[in-house]
């Protein structure tokens, strides 16, 4: 484990600084996120659901500083940001990263700096696998997407067979692994597993192959740019399964859903949707919309989580960080996602379970369609064609 200079209970204190004009006490949380780079269209979300949580949390009198820092989906310079926010500026607590690969490479950090991590979107299963103490994620791990998908599939037709195509980053690995484990574990045959850079130009060929596997269902696992190039090309090729399915991440944003020539009928997954019953849920979703002129990713609504946990708890613990793991390993807090508990069971540890919501896009927006115990829709299936 790394030594800490020994001007760190010193350093600590200014975790908690008097903020001026009102004699309250502020928690410095650090926030590191995708800003800038190809994943900054789904990091403004997450930045935009922290500094909704900022506000709410003034509203509870405690005043939170975001001391933020862009890793632009890099890992090298994810583990920069959290030696800074660490050591540098010695926040309480840590909300972030967003993708797998930099989430995974922070979380050795927080181990070794021993700082708390909250992390609000990443999926990579390893990640909350490790015997980590210091690391806890909010959001379901990679086969929650997997297992809710297929369960979906199955539930509204007879597929037999299912093809897989996926970047080949922490992501995209690790929701395509746990599918193709878990749709052999139902019956169904895989046809096809297609890795592919991200971010190339043209995604044709790889397509035509599925097409000429006849795949009755087609998983996709992509951010949002290639999400939205894949789902184009594939109308471009005429392919045509029973169902495609998107693994969340690009499939369940705003850009996605406005591209209704190729969303309309898709399915994805998501941690949470603006139409679960939770406290609080329906008022964010309003407010997000009123502020920002879009509706609110499950990335934003996971990011409010969080911070709003990592605020509250880092108040009570006064910025004590060996107090803050403890309350956060020990307590539960409801929010938008419903009860959020951190918990060690099947190999995890500090991983919150949470059930995950299956939409899909109907009439320019996704509803909530699976299981039936949450649907708001009926849902259309077998897939009838990309929209004219």
């Amino acid at each position: 484990m790394r030594t800490l200079p020994p001007t760190l209970p010193v350093l600590l204190a200014a975790a908690l600084l008097a903020t001026p004009g009102t004699g309250a006490a502020q928690i410095k949380i650090g926030f590191i996120n995708s800003i800038t780079g190809p994943e900054a269209p789904i990091g403004e979300n997450l930045t935009n659901g922290a500094e909704l949580a900022v506000e709410d949390l003034a509203k509870q009198g405690i005043q939170v500083k975001l001391v933020k820092q862009d890793d632009t989906g890099k890992p090298d310079k994810a583990i920069a940001a959290i030696e800074q926010l660490a050591t540098g500026d010695e926040v309480a607590a840590v909300v972030g990263p967003y993708t797998s690969a930099c989430a995974n490479a922070v979380a050795r950090q927080a181990e070794q700096y021993e700082i708390p991590e909250l992390i609000p979107a990443a999926a990579k299963e390893e990640i909350t696998r490790q015997g980590y103490k210091w690391v806890f994620r909010v959001n379901a791990p990679a086969h929650g997407y997997a297992q809710s998908l297929i369960d979906a599939a199955l539930g509204l037709g007879k597929p037999r067979t299912i093809a897989f195509i996926y970047e080949s980053t922490d992501f995209g690995a690790s929701v395509s692994d746990a599918g193709k484990k878990y749709a052999k574990a139902k019956g169904l045959t895989v046809v096809a597993d297609e890795p592919y850079q991200k971010g190339a130009a043209d995604y044709r060929s790889t397509l035509t192959k599925i097409k000429a596997l006849k795949p009755d269902l087609v998983f996709m696992v992509s951010y949002v740019a290639d999400a939205i190039l894949l789902m184009r090309q594939s109308r471009e090729i005429g392919l045509h399964p029973q169902a495609f399915l998107g693994g969340g991440a690009g499939f369940d944003t705003a850009q996605f859903e406005k591209e209704r020539d190729i969303s309309t009928n898709v399915f994805s997954v998501t941690q949470w949707t603006p139409e679960v019953k939770n406290p609080g849920a329906a008022e964010f979703a309003t407010r997000y919309v009123a502020r920002y002129g879009k509706k609110p990713s499950y990335h934003a609504a996971c990011s409010y989580a969080a911070t709003m946990i990592a605020g509250e708890v880092a108040a009570k613990a006064g910025g004590d960080r060996a107090k803050i793991r403890a309350a956060l390993a020990s307590g539960a807090w409801p929010t938008i996602l419903g009860t959020v508990k951190f918990q060690d069971y099947d190999g995890f540890q500090g991983q919150n379970r949470l059930v995950m919501p299956v939409i899909q896009y109907q009439d320019g927006k996704g509803v909530t369609v699976y299981p039936p115990s949450i649907a708001h829709h009926k849902p259309v299936y077998p897939f009838p064609g990309f929209a004219r």
